[in-house]
């Protein structure tokens, strides 16, 4: 083969081998969410983008098959042609034969790893990489159909390789996993923050919507000895002094170990305006009752679904361990900000 058509099939490989990278990374890197709304927009590729992630195992072993036969090609076709190009060039300024030889083939060597490397792989890597949607829904028509033509090798391929991964007790899997669990999320979160991609504040409030919702509402009740009440029979000059006294507007109501509920210091300020004489029995809201294992996520949509803004914690037996408020939950799970 000439020298020139030796550098065009070079290129050509090159291209080639690019084409493989950048359409293995964008399909991996792609979010599955975006593709499919670009689906339902219409746009040109997604589908074959979407059906290229649906069948991501055979998809990556189409792109590896493409990326091995133009490292071949090169290192076959490209390598040989520039060293055999070089070699006379050595003999001629006086190096030995064998010396020039070997010269030429390392040069050779490293410049066809260097090409393959950063034109080949990481360039297309990084493009791929920074538009992983619009390269993927650009790329993955052309990558399907090449993938198609070699289905029947791929398939085989990816039985063997599937079977040597069973039997290392791993299942594989055809998709790729989206979903991370609680841990791996705020490690991510972490990672962001030391990292300086978010502050400090962002990091905190993300960390707490992803830990605290699984905290028991044990930890976080105000004991029964420390729970603000009034009796049943406790008139409204009583309810709005025990408010003003302890600082809170709502006030448990109780008749003797029972629990009636709770009353709101506003409406019995109301109730004085209007010359009514009644007690807190007569203003008093049913409150939900929670078990102490209850998680915080859990209390806060069993609060909002009776419109209440408190809660009572009983234990296993029954028994008055505590109390929670709706602002408190809140304020641990989002912060300040959420009240």
């Amino acid at each position: 083969m000439s020298f020139p058509m030796a550098l065009f099939v070079t290129v050509l490989l090159l291209i080639g081998s690019g084409f493989f990278v950048a359409a293995e990374f964008a399909l991996v890197a792609a979010k599955r969410h975006r593709i499919e709304k670009a689906v339902a927009d219409g746009q040109r590729g997604a589908k074959a983008a979407l059906a290229g992630m649906r069948e991501l195992s055979l998809m990556l072993a189409g792109a590896q098959l493409g990326i091995t036969v133009c490292t071949l090609g090169l290192g076959s076709i490209s390598k040989p042609a520039i060293s055999h190009r070089l070699d006379p060039l050595l003999v001629d300024l006086g190096l030995p034969t064998g010396l020039s030889y070997g010269i030429a083939f390392a040069v050779a060597m490293i410049i066809v790893v260097f090409l393959h490397m950063v034109v080949g792989e990481m360039a297309p890597k990084s493009w791929a990489i920074a538009h992983p949607e619009r390269s993927a829904m650009l790329l993955t028509p052309a990558f399907r159909a090449v993938v198609k033509a070699v289905r029947p090798l791929l398939w085989l391929l990816n039985r063997v390789s599937n079977a040597l991964v069973r039997l290392c007790r791993v299942q594989p899997r055809d998709e790729l996993a989206a979903v991370h669990n609680r841990e791996q999320l705020t490690h991510l979160v972490a990672e962001s923050e030391r990292l300086g991609l978010i502050d400090k504040t962002d990091s905190q409030l993300i960390t707490r919507s992803l830990t605290e919702p699984r905290t028991p509402v044990a930890e976080l009740q105000v004991p029964a000895a420390d729970i603000i009440a009034v009796p049943a029979d406790a008139d409204l000059g009583a309810i709005l002094e025990r408010a003003a006294d302890a600082g809170v507007s709502r006030l448990l109501v109780r008749d003797g170990v029972d629990v009636l509920g709770s009353v709101h210091a506003r409406d019995a300020l109301v109730a004085v305006t209007r010359g009514k004489r009644i007690t807190a029995r007569d203003l008093v809201r049913p409150v939900p009752e929670l078990a102490a294992e209850t998680t915080v996520s859990e209390a806060i949509e069993a609060l909002r679904r009776r419109r209440s803004s408190l809660a009572v914690v009983r234990d296993a037996d029954g028994g008055l361990t505590g109390l929670v408020s709706l602002d408190d939950l809140l304020v641990r799970l989002m912060g300040p900000q959420a009240v």
